[in-house]
């Protein structure tokens, strides 16, 4: 898989994440077995972060070896640290293990941006 390829796809899954929080949050909560966001504020804000990260994947995905660093910010520090975050929560506070189907694939989307960006000889690669 190349740099593009997962930048697109990590773009498309916070497209995906981000739309129904922004515009359907309690239906959202109530899917995994959350209780509605109180504020519903604070899970728009969230809807709205993710569909940053999306657009940022997007264009990232134009150069990606020019925009590499973006790449880092999102794709290895935001999603590592929230697929991390996904599961000390459900650990240390009992949130509902629906909420760790977020954090498979962020994890994994981290592993992977990680691995293509260090990875020598490539696209992108050192």
């Amino acid at each position: 898989m190349s740099l593009r390829a997962l930048a697109l796809l990590s773009g498309v899954y916070d497209l995906l994440l981000g739309l129904p929080m922004l515009l359907a949050a309690p239906q959202v909560a109530r899917l995994f077995g959350a209780p509605e966001p109180v504020p519903v504020v604070n899970a728009w804000l969230n809807g709205v972060f993710a569909l940053a990260l999306a657009w940022g994947y997007f264009w990232a995905a134009r150069d990606v070896s020019a925009r590499r660093g973006y790449l880092w910010a999102a794709g290895v520090f935001a999603k590592g640290l929230g697929a991390g975050v996904f599961v000390l929560d459900h650990f240390l506070n009992g949130s509902p293990p629906a909420f760790l189907l977020f954090a498979a694939p962020d994890g994994t989307l981290a592993g992977l941006t990680l691995w293509l960006l260090v990875r020598p000889g490539r696209e992108g690669g050192p």
